[in-house]
C-alpha cells in the first residue's frame, strides 16, 4: 500500500512539477515578447504582462507539491538536527499535521475566492474569468497535500543535506 501511494504521488509531484517548468518557461517567453513589443517595437501588448502573472501564480503553486515531497519547506532544521531519532518521528507528525492543516485552508478559501472571481474579467484579457488564476491555490494545495503525506511515508529532508 505504502509502496503503490509513493509510485501514484511520484507521477503526481512529477506532473505538477512539469507543469510548473511549463509555466516558468512561457512566462520567460512572454517576457521576452514584451520586451520586444515595448521597447523595440514600441507598440506594448496589454496582455502579455497579465498572463506572465496568471503563469507565475500557477508555477508557484504547482512547483509547491515537488517542494514538500522533498522536505524543502516547512521545516524546523535545528530541532530536528539536534533531536533523538525516535522524537524525529513525532517533529515529522506534528509538521505534518500543522501543513495539513495550512493547506486545508488555502483549499478552502483558495476554492471560494476562485468561484467568487468567475464573475471577475482579467484587464487585458476581458474573455478570460480570474477563475482560472484563482483556482490555482485548491488545485496546488490538492497536489501538495499529496506531496506533504508521501513525504511523511518516506521523509526526505534533502535542504539539511545540502544546507551549509
Amino acid at each position: 500500500m505504502k509502496s503503490a501511494y509513493l509510485s501514484v504521488a511520484r507521477r503526481l509531484t512529477g506532473f505538477s512539477l512539469g507543469f510548473a517548468c511549463l509555466m516558468l518557461i512561457l512566462s520567460s517567453v512572454l517576457g521576452m515578447y514584451q520586451i520586444l513589443t515595448r521597447f523595440i517595437f514600441e507598440q506594448p501588448a496589454e496582455w502579455s504582462e497579465v498572463l506572465i502573472r496568471f503563469f507565475l501564480i500557477w508555477m508557484v503553486f504547482m512547483g509547491l507539491p515537488e517542494a514538500f515531497r522533498l522536505g524543502s519547506m516547512v521545516s524546523i532544521d535545528l530541532m530536528h538536527r539536534l533531536a533523538p531519532p525516535a522524537f524525529r518521528r513525532v517533529l515529522d507528525f506534528a509538521i505534518t499535521l500543522a501543513t495539513l492543516a495550512l493547506l486545508a485552508v488555502i483549499i478552502w478559501y483558495g476554492w471560494d475566492y476562485a468561484q467568487r472571481g468567475k464573475v471577475q474579467t482579467m484587464a487585458g484579457l476581458e474573455e478570460l474569468s480570474m477563475f482560472w488564476a484563482y483556482v490555482a491555490l485548491p488545485v496546488g494545495g490538492l497536489f501538495a497535500v499529496i506531496g506533504v503525506i508521501a513525504n511523511l511515508l518516506d521523509p526526505q529532508h534533502q535542504e539539511l543535506e545540502t544546507a551549509q
